[in-house]
């Protein structure tokens, strides 16, 4: 699947587009600032998959700060065998320029 990039998810959530949304960040980050995502920060992933066991066949969007955690992430959930995962691109910062 395609990443996504900050526009495109700008338009889903204008749109009112169901979003399955995880920001990989630490939680101080998401305390900054955060697009309403599931937080669960990408070191406590691997232990915490289950509280994303429903969303296997949907399409995730992952998003850290720039773009980098996130690429990570993505493939990670890719081999445990989340079907449709994007990374948006240029992270929260991209995303928060268009504000």
């Amino acid at each position: 699947m395609n990443d996504i990039t900050p526009q495109e998810l700008k338009t889903l959530k204008d749109e009112g587009t169901q979003i399955h949304l995880l920001d990989v960040r630490e939680e101080f980050e998401y305390d900054e600032y955060n697009l309403d995502g599931k937080l669960i920060p990408l070191g406590e992933l691997p232990t915490r998959l289950e509280e994303l066991e429903d969303w296997k066949e949907k399409e995730v969007i992952v998003h850290c700060k720039a773009g980098g955690r996130s690429a990570t992430a993505k493939n990670f959930l890719l081999s445990k065998g989340f079907k449709n995962v994007r990374n948006l691109l240029q992270g929260a910062d991209g995303y928060k320029k268009l504000s």
